[in-house]
């Protein structure tokens, strides 16, 4: 037996919802809240707060004899912590109150982490803002000037040339190699890929002095090189080209299988599918991987030591003769006792910092568009060749002529087939 709508009788216990009207007399919509914080979170964290500082106050004031900034700050930090969770256990149950205070330290982490951060980079900036503002700190070498001069004479530029000289040539050796390592781990697996991700894994703890002796015992010694940039950046390659292999190898492992699988489904081949397919989809990662072997070189002071040693004038051939850097002018010039070249030395510091930031920005701009993102450029040239293919292919979709339009005439003539 069917029934119809209209044999269907509502019960007198179903309950139906108002029909809320819709249009310009309709009533305003409440607003859900859907944040996750409360007062009462805000009051038990403002409360806990002030009172560990006034406990750890009356502690180390009158009670334990302890002192110092960074004593007091733990204890404060531990007092809170204990109070808190005091607190939230008053309105709430065991698992929240976890997942409270697990909280509370993870943002209590990140801020140090941001603290030590800036105060790192802030300390730098301080101490060498004796040094920056002169123009001739940035224009001239240290090749005429003593430790007793002023700050108005001599520079930094011979160090500044010498990490851009390096770590370009570093850059130009380690990112062919280190990519081309990564995507015959992933595109070539077996006993040797395992091999081979085994000793990559084991470089990047490598000492920074063992990669200098290493080239230092190789290029100078055995092969008669000399010390010069260019064995500043053997050994600074040698440290970078782990760091790349290892975080390209992650980034490339994470590209899905299915984009690799549409590939071959078109006919693709392996390599044109890496080429096609796998690196532009993982540039952005990549991007990051060299920026990662880069910030491990660029700062590395003992490989330039052994195997370029330290200069004082403006080298601008990397392939002969001794070429400083940033990292080992800050190292020279902060062991003197000399207030303006410890100033400098702060401000070799503050420079390396700048042009890490800057390799940064290129670096991004270069790889930080995902998959698929195109700027306007690409977007215009894109758009262009779209039109031209459906100039070029619109004469063929309006189909064939019609028969009273071919021209008339003879056709083409058909030799009669041989015997």
């Amino acid at each position: 037996m069917t029934l119809t709508t209209d044999q269907i009788t509502p019960d007198a216990a179903t309950v139906t919802p108002d029909v809320v009207p819709d249009g310009p007399g309709a009533p305003a919509e409440t607003r859900r809240a859907t944040s996750s914080l409360h007062a009462r979170d805000v009051f038990a964290l403002v409360g806990a707060g002030a009172a560990a500082v006034a406990l750890t106050s009356v502690l180390f004031g009158r009670v334990l004899p302890f002192d110092g900034a960074i004593g007091f700050t733990v204890v404060t930090y531990l007092v809170f912590t204990a109070l808190y969770a005091v607190l939230v256990s008053l309105d709430e149950n065991g698992a929240t109150i976890r997942a409270r205070l697990a909280r509370t330290v993870v943002h209590a982490l990140a801020f140090l982490l941001l603290a030590a951060l800036l105060f790192i980079v802030g300390y730098a900036l301080w101490r060498g803002r004796e040094a920056l503002p002169h123009l001739n700190f940035f224009t001239e070498d240290m090749s005429g000037t003593g430790p007793l001069q002023p700050l108005t004479d001599g520079g930094m530029v011979h160090a500044i040339v010498g990490t851009l000289q390096q770590i370009g040539i570093s850059l130009l050796v380690t990112v062919p190699l280190g990519l081309a390592c990564a995507v015959f781990l992933n595109e070539v697996p077996g006993r040797y890929a395992r091999f081979v991700r085994t000793i990559v894994e084991a470089m990047t703890a490598l000492p920074s002095i063992v990669a200098g002796l290493f080239v230092y015992a190789t290029a100078i010694l055995a092969l008669g090189l000399g010390k010069s940039g260019f064995a500043a950046s053997l050994a600074l390659s040698v440290m970078m080209l782990p760091i790349i292999i290892r975080a390209a190898d992650v980034v490339i492992r994470l590209v899905p299988g299915s984009l690799r699988e549409a590939s071959y489904a078109l006919g693709a081949g392996q390599w044109r599918t890496v080429w096609t397919v796998v690196l532009p989809t993982a540039r952005s990662g990549l991007t990051t991987a060299v920026i990662l072997g880069t910030a491990r070189g660029i700062g590395e002071t003992s490989p330039v030591l052994l195997t370029s040693g330290a200069a004082t004038g403006l080298n601008l051939n990397p392939f002969d003769g001794p070429q400083t850097s940033l990292p080992l002018a800050t190292f020279t010039l902060v062991a003197s006792p000399e207030k303006t070249m410890i100033a400098r030395g702060f401000g070799c510091a503050a420079l390396l910092m700048a042009l890490v930031l800057l390799l940064f920005l290129l670096a991004r701009l270069i790889g930080g568009r995902g998959p698929g993102q195109l700027s306007r450029r690409q977007q215009r040239r894109r758009a262009a060749a779209s039109l031209r293919d459906l100039e070029r292919m619109a004469p063929a979709a309006e189909g064939p002529a019609p028969a009273g339009d071919r021209p008339e005439g003879p056709g083409p003539t058909v030799p009669p087939p041989a015997g």
